[in-house]
């Protein structure tokens, strides 16, 4: 797959701005940069479900698109997910047999080929691993409406992840996975026969799973750039870049001050008609004055001609302070018929850090939701001292026509949205836009206890960096639930509790770190 120039704007410019490269069979190339900076936009491009203002694409092979968010149609099934999935294969195969009754030579050699190329007598195994290992084994009857966001999006994954598509585009696959089902993803992008292009805050899966990273954060020469080496070495090379672009942009910055003084000094001497004494030489003394000041001149032109331009400030996340004291939540043991259940009560204290996890199915959105107060337990009992707040794994804003300031004064103050951004109406703010002004109005409330489920999904990594640091200094109480490896990992020093699926007789630990 190659693209050439490729370039796609909005209303308030370009998002992507003409990026040419080069993708091959077997590499997996992850693309990264702050929310806004165009993902999205170039995975659609490549899809060609967007069309680029300039610029070609070129691709060989079949293609699947995995998006953050996968709608489906009224009635459709799980069953009618796995058929589309399974098309192609199913089609090679009766073109095969096709071909052998009676049997056409050039015809049985091309569908033989096609067959083998896409593993077509290996396709339903394929989808059944893929819907067992990503807990989207539902029967086959059920319709997607029934299941839940997060339930929808694995069954969709697995059938797509299954059809061995010679060019798979990933759009944040990791939002709706738990710890299994992140280990079978990363092997299958592995493994990839084709090109894998992937956008993707997991920090863990760009290091397992990627052979190079596309950067669309903006650099010194306005191009952008690919690194290899992983995550974590493009981090730092990505810091020290930051700093040589600094450096050089205050000494060129100094040097076009002094230049410019150094002109106008000497224009300001020719304009008062300043003549060189008499005697010999005079005129070559003239000369050398205003050749001098053309000299300085020129320099000048030439720096202004490759002067670099200042590095944008990028947002900083800068939290309010959330104050808080005394104890603030205490649930008893809690039930919700077929969703959770928790054995043993859980208490939370100003400055207190809880850890949920557990499988997908286990409960932990449920928990979330009913420690907030937004659903009721069948059995036990939450009592709340002062504000909660939670945000939701997945939300909608109820008018989409209102700009980020108008719904946040307070969102640029705090470092998620600036610039044209906050007067956009947030219909058209991307998906991590959109997560990052939730995450604005949650912390302007002013919670005492915060409650965080699955909070890196659309973000940046760079917020989800800050978030995390923000998090552990908090004098707010907080739980959060999420899959994100790092984030567990940075976490790992707080109080957990572990759910199971409620159907199994011991659900719940709890444990002190």
């Amino acid at each position: 797959m190659t693209t050439q120039d490729l370039t796609k704007g909005y209303e308030a410019g370009p998002v992507v701005d003409g990026i040419s490269l080069t993708v091959s069979a077997g590499q997996r190339l992850g693309v990264i940069g702050e929310n806004g900076r165009g993902k999205t936009t170039l995975l659609r491009l490549l899809a060609e479900d967007l069309v680029p203002d300039q610029g070609t694409i070129t691709r060989h092979g079949s293609l699947s698109l995995v998006r953050q968010e996968m709608p489906f149609h009224e009635g459709e099934t799980v069953g009618d997910l796995l058929s589309e999935a399974l098309r192609d294969s199913r089609q090679a195969l009766s073109e095969l047999d096709s071909a052998a009754e009676p049997f056409d030579e050039q015809r049985y050699a091309q569908a033989l080929a096609h067959a083998e190329n896409i593993e077509a007598w290996d396709a339903e195994r394929r989808a059944d691993i893929a819907l067992k290992a990503l807990d989207a084994d539902h029967d086959r009857s059920v319709e997607l409406s029934r299941l839940s966001v997060g339930q929808r999006y694995r069954v969709r994954l697995a059938c797509l992840l299954a059809e061995r598509a010679d060019v798979l585009l990933l759009d944040e696959p990791t939002n709706h996975l738990d710890a299994g089902a992140l280990a079978f993803l990363t092997e299958r992008l592995q493994h990839h026969h084709g090109v894998v292009v992937l956008v993707s805050h997991d920090r863990t899966l760009l290091d397992e799973a990627c052979t190079q990273l596309l950067d669309l954060d903006p650099a010194p020469d306005g191009e952008v750039h690919l690194h290899g080496g992983g995550y974590r070495a493009f981090k730092e090379a990505k810091r020290a870049e930051r700093q040589r672009w600094e450096q050089r942009f205050a000494q060129e910055e100094a040097e076009h001050d002094e230049l410019a003084e150094k002109v106008e000094r000497a224009q300001s001497r020719l304009q008062d008609a300043w003549r060189p004494p008499k005697g010999a030489f005079k005129h070559k003394r003239g000369t050398r004055a205003a050749n001098k000041m053309r000299n300085v001149a020129r320099r000048l032109e030439e720096l202004d001609d490759h002067h670099v331009g200042a590095p944008p400030p990028p947002l900083r996340f800068t939290p309010p302070a959330l104050e808080a004291s005394g104890d603030l939540l205490h649930a008893t043991p809690l039930e919700v018929p077929g969703r959770l259940r928790l054995t043993e009560p859980i208490s939370l204290s100003a400055g207190e850090k809880l850890l949920v996890t557990g499988p997908n199915g286990a409960g932990k959105s449920t928990l979330l939701n009913v420690l907030a107060g937004c659903l009721q337990p069948s059995n036990g009992t939450v009592h709340h001292v002062g504000r909660v707040g939670l945000l939701a794994q997945e939300s909608a804003f109820e008018n989409e026509d209102a700009t980020a300031a108008e719904l946040c004064p307070r969102v640029e103050d705090i470092g998620l949205l600036s610039g044209n951004d906050l007067l956009r109406p947030v219909g058209r703010l991307s998906t991590g836009q959109r997560r990052r002004l939730e995450l604005a109005i949650l912390l302007s409330s002013s919670p005492h206890v915060l409650l965080l489920d699955e909070p890196t999904n659309h973000l940046s990594i760079a917020l989800v960096d800050e978030l995390t640091e923000a998090l552990h200094q908090t004098q707010a109480a907080v739980a959060v639930a999420t899959h994100d490896r790092q984030m567990r990992t940075d976490l790992g020093s707080w109080r957990s509790v572990t759910l199971d699926s409620p159907s199994r007789s011991h659900e719940t630990s709890v444990a002190s770190k």
